[in-house]
Formats: C-alpha cells, structure tokens, sequence
C-alpha cells in the first residue's frame, strides 16, 4: 500500500515538495490559503484544495486522517505554522515534518511534538521527496534535474550476489559506484565484490534508470 502524502503551504519549498511527488509518480494532497498559488500548483497534486482556515474540522474533512505523512510549509507564518502543527499531531499524523523559519520557530516546534523540523531550499525538498516515497533509499543527492546519485538499502534478494551477478548497468543502466559495510566504504568495487544485506550501495545515473533498479533490482 502507498503512503500518503500533504502538503499543507504552497510557497517555494512546498510547492518544490509537490513537484518532486508528482515527478516521482506520488499522490499528493496539497493545500493553501492562497487560490493562486493553488491553481499554479493544481497541475502536480492529486487533489489541491484552497483553505482558508487551517481548522481541525476543516482539515478533517479533507481526510487529513488518512494520510501518513504530513509537510506543514507556511512561510514565516509561525502562529499559523505551530498551530496547523499541533492540530496534525492531536489528529494523530504518524510524521508531521515542518519547515521552520528561524531558529526560535525550531526550538517551539520541537517542543510541541513536530517529528522533524526543516530548513529547506530546492534541493532538500528533492531529496526528502525521494526519501520518504522510498523504503530502501537513504539519501539523494542531485546532480541535474535528470540524473542523481543515490544511497539504497541492499535487501535479501540481492544478499551474496556479486556485482556480475546483479549486472546492473546492463539491465537497468546505471552505476554502483561504491559500498558501505559497517562503517566502511569500498569505492569503485570490483565486479567480483559480493553485495550482503544491510550493505549501502551508491548508485549513480539517471532518476528514471535508478527507480527502476530500485523496484526491480533491488
């Protein structure tokens, strides 16, 4: 079953943080006060809704209780920012993450539960899209909008199986460029090196080569 996703603001991070959903194929509810950044933002959400007031009632109605993980992004709002925060999290939102606008913003979101607060520019909300969509993915680094260096979990399907074994880049085009293994990293493996459970692989090449490796490889 996919997770499910809101985005509660749709200023530059929020709005980023939907396009990555939607590039990665995602559902995503999105929403904000504002109808014009809902129109703009309308053509990369499953469902974008314009909201006046961030109530629990209004909130609720919208299904918010189904969602697993929820992105509150309302700028320098931080009155509206803590509040829809301690609503998500008395509606029961299994991760609330939270963009703060300074310092003083972290330490009161901390203190009223948020799961994780962030300070994010386009490049975070890349890689924290592609890291909650996935459960073997530990972290991405962007190197163009269409290619990536990647940290995937290796799982029980790949354990003992060397690199010829798994022919990556021939079946699916991209590069294992490295290894970690409790606390060590092997860069440029050989083809013999054997890949066990619990390994780090990085892998480099483009988005799409990396996700199919990802759901078919891996």
């Amino acid at each position: 079953m996919k997770k499910q996703f809101v985005v509660i603001g749709l200023g530059n991070f929020g709005g980023n943080l939907v396009k990555e959903f939607h590039e990665a194929g995602t559902e995503v509810l999105a929403i904000d006060q504002s109808l014009e950044r809902v129109e703009k933002y309308r053509p990369f959400a499953t469902h974008c809704v314009q909201v006046s007031n961030m109530s629990e009632t209004t909130l609720t109605q919208l299904g918010i209780r189904n969602m697993d993980h929820a992105f509150v992004a309302l700028g320098d709002d931080v009155e509206s920012s803590v509040l829809t925060t301690l609503i998500l999290k008395e509606m029961g939102i299994k991760q609330v993450w939270v963009k703060a606008a300074d310092t003083y913003h972290k330490r009161v979101l901390e203190k009223i539960g948020a799961d994780r607060v962030i300070h994010p520019e386009r490049d975070m909300a890349k890689r924290i899209a592609h890291h909650v969509i996935s459960e073997k993915m530990i972290d991405y680094i962007e190197l163009s909008d269409k290619h990536g260096i990647v940290e995937l979990a290796a799982s029980e399907k790949v354990h003992q199986q060397s690199l010829i074994d798994l022919n990556v880049r021939a079946k699916f085009g991209c590069t294992i460029i490295g290894i970690q293994r409790k606390g060590d990293t092997i860069v440029s493996p050989s083809a013999e090196e054997r890949i066990y459970k619990g390994d780090i692989i990085i892998v480099i090449g483009t988005n799409e080569d990396i996700y199919r490796f990802e759901e078919e490889g891996l």
